[in-house]
């Protein structure tokens, strides 16, 4: 029963907490203006190690979990209402391993996680411009929005140990604002705010209903570019309160996490770039003292785009 209860609690706190430390930062330049047209491809591979107690309401000395997970994921801009908007959607397939030191509770599994698919406008500084007439446009402060949804399409049984699945909704409206400065503006400043919203998991541990509170979270992203292909980021994420229930009874587990994380991207040429992403929870009151990295390739095409 231990066991159970280890693991059911372990997959919760990796897989349906939002910013789970493995470098799941909104982007920095997320919200920078782009032709329409235009489409990515994106091929990630992420890793996240963790030991302390991951599930708030299950304190567990010495647990500990590895993390694999690879993302297509895929973007497509175009312009709406004259302004910039895209639509992106992302599958990711990962394989996660857990133990407790000192004990023999272990176990392991792979398969498909849960969905996800985002709706995002530039509603100020940011108009639908064509390939050919991006190549005037000059980087302005923007402000954008988004609503991403995450389906619960992964890999879930109630009675098995491990689950990719998080078997609820998740809805996560963000308000991003964008700043380029310095010479030739080459600096840019991004700050995000956003807040987690979730549906009941009506099935968690078997037959218990698991409901939690709003995650708000603030996000600060300073970058900046080196070379036409080269520029880098330091991330920082504060989330708070996330309250859960089991079946009514208050856990009385509200989080407070830091993440600090940097990113560097390199542009192999006008199609491919290559992006490294390094994050580490610093503060994790009732969240999980992770440390992940990630390696991303990104590829774009699109009419007229040389």
């Amino acid at each position: 029963m231990k066991k159970r209860l280890l693991f059911a609690c372990l997959v919760l706190a990796v897989l349906q907490v939002p910013e789970k430390a493995r470098a799941q930062f909104t982007d920095p330049r997320t919200y920078t203006n782009t032709p329409t047209g235009m489409n990515q491809l994106e091929l990630s591979y992420a890793y996240a190690h963790a030991n302390a107690s991951i599930d708030p309401s299950l304190i567990v000395t010495g647990a500990k979990f590895n993390l694999h997970q690879g993302t297509i994921d895929y973007t497509r801009y175009f312009s709406l209402l004259h302004r910039l908007t895209w639509v992106e959607a992302a599958v990711p397939i990962a394989g996660l391993g857990g133990s407790v030191t000192g004990t023999n509770v272990q176990g392991s599994t792979t398969g498909a996680g849960d969905s996800s698919y985002s709706l995002a406008m530039l509603l100020k500084g940011g108009p639908a411009l064509s390939v050919a007439e991006f190549k005037d446009y000059k980087p302005a402060t923007v402000l954008g929005g988004s609503l991403t949804i995450t389906a619960p399409t992964g890999s879930y049984h109630s009675d098995k140990i491990l689950n990719l699945g998080s078997d609820r909704w998740g809805f996560k409206p963000e308000v991003a604002l964008t700043l380029p400065f310095g010479h030739e503006q080459a600096w840019e400043f991004d700050t995000y705010a956003n807040a987690s919203f979730y549906t009941d998991n009506t099935s968690y541990r078997g037959r218990e209903i698991l409901h939690q509170q709003p995650l708000p979270g603030f996000e600060g992203h300073i970058s900046r570019s080196f070379t036409d292909s080269l520029w880098a980021a330091l991330d920082t994420r504060y989330s708070f309160r996330g309250t859960t229930s089991l079946n009514g009874v208050n856990q009385n587990n509200s989080q407070k996490n830091f993440i600090l994380g940097a990113e560097m991207n390199v542009s192999l040429n006008a199609r491919n770039s290559l992006v490294f992403e390094f994050a580490k929870a610093l503060v994790h009151r009732n969240g999980p003292a992770a440390v992940g990295f990630s390696v991303k390739y990104d590829y774009v095409w699109g009419k007229d785009y040389r």
